[in-house]
């Protein structure tokens, strides 16, 4: 088959404040497409379907240790809505990224395809 890869977008009002912390905060791989428009290497990733009564998707990301993975973020300046939920995939928190753009950040429970 020939789909190679996965493209996924992020809007925000503060784009280059946004592209600073997926580049100097989570230090992704990038390249530069062309005049400041970088585009990140992802980490491993997975996807799953869910029942919904309209077609939507979200970007979450995944970590082994929730607690010490929000520590290391806000001391790099990330800011998270609330404190850390119990969900049935595993705990969850909404961080804060530049441009009003929430992502939700969370420690899985289930087994990963990664």
């Amino acid at each position: 088959m020939a789909i190679t890869g996965m493209h996924a977008l992020l809007y925000s009002s503060e784009p280059e404040k946004l592209r600073a912390v997926l580049r100097d905060v989570f230090g992704w791989p990038f390249v530069d497409a062309h005049d400041g428009w970088l585009i990140f290497r992802l980490p491993p990733g997975e996807v799953g379907v869910h029942p919904a009564d309209a077609p939507s998707h979200e970007l979450s990301l995944m970590c082994d240790d929730l607690t010490a993975t929000m520590a290391e973020l806000e001391g790099k300046g990330i800011e998270f809505e609330g404190e850390p939920e119990p969900a049935g995939f595993g705990v969850m928190v909404t961080m804060k990224l530049p441009g009003d753009v929430r992502m939700t950040l969370y420690q899985p429970r289930h087994p990963t395809a990664i």
